[in-house]
């Protein structure tokens, strides 16, 4: 006994009903490419908002310009999620002592060339810092893993430019990735570890300051003059007293 459609409802016999395995409509062919079209359109202007954003387009060239002045390697890389400025080590000058958590006089030296620029888009944009180390493991009595470790030094970093540069901690955050992001993956060697040391300032253009909040995002609190600082649940750590560990 064949269906009867519920009260209200168009019969399939109907000619007004798109029988399957029937044409569609010949307009239905050319609104179709009309929105993918549309659709395409707007994932190039979504791409291309950081590029154009003219915060953005100076920060880059006063980075460029700072590199001339560091001994450091120092990437610059914008993608659809924001800005990525990576400072990795150089030659015998590091970042952090080996296993610690304390900034170096030759990484205070950087911060100091870059805070400017950083500083300036922090004004409009959330920053997070990075942290990433190499595969040499850590287990000791104040870091009990890289994740921990990496943790702590951005989270020193961000301290520094709170206290020492007049940062808004409302909008900065640490984050510690060990070992698991690595530029150079096969980490054997004195100059493939040292790139993977490094520290990385995460510029979210995609969430420029007064922007509506996504959808269930948490409300934002007042925080303290410490409370800017965040750190992974999986990885977060305080700076530490020295400790011994050779990451």
């Amino acid at each position: 006994m064949p269906l009867r459609a519920p009260k209200g409802f168009i019969d399939e016999s109907d000619p007004k009903v798109c029988q399957i395995g029937h044409p569609a409509p010949p307009w239905l062919v050319n609104y179709a490419d009309l929105m993918t079209e549309m659709v395409c359109f707007f994932v190039i202007l979504y791409a291309l908002s950081a590029v154009l954003n003219k915060d953005v387009q100076q920060a880059v060239k006063d980075v460029e310009e700072a590199k001339k002045n560091i001994h450091a390697e120092i990437d610059v890389k914008i993608d659809r999620e924001g800005m990525k400025i990576s400072i990795q080590e150089k030659g015998d000058m590091a970042f952090f002592a080996s296993g610690k958590a304390d900034v170096t006089a030759g990484m205070l030296s950087i911060l100091d060339q870059i805070a400017p620029t950083i500083k300036n888009l922090s004004k409009n944009f959330d920053i997070v810092v990075e942290g990433h180390t190499d595969n040499v493991p850590i287990n000791d009595e104040y870091f009990g893993s890289n994740w921990e470790l990496s943790s702590a030094r951005a989270t020193t970093v961000v301290e520094y430019l709170i206290k020492d540069k007049d940062f808004s901690p409302q909008y900065l955050a640490a984050m510690g990735y060990g070992q698991y992001r690595p530029v150079c993956p096969a980490n054997d060697t004195p100059e493939c570890k040292a790139k993977n040391r490094r520290v990385v300032f995460f510029v979210k253009t995609v969430t420029p300051h007064g922007a509506p909040p996504s959808p269930g995002a948490a409300p934002a609190s007042s925080a303290g003059p410490g409370e800017g600082v965040k750190a992974p649940a999986q990885g977060a750590a305080p700076a530490a007293p020295p400790a011994g560990g050779t990451p």
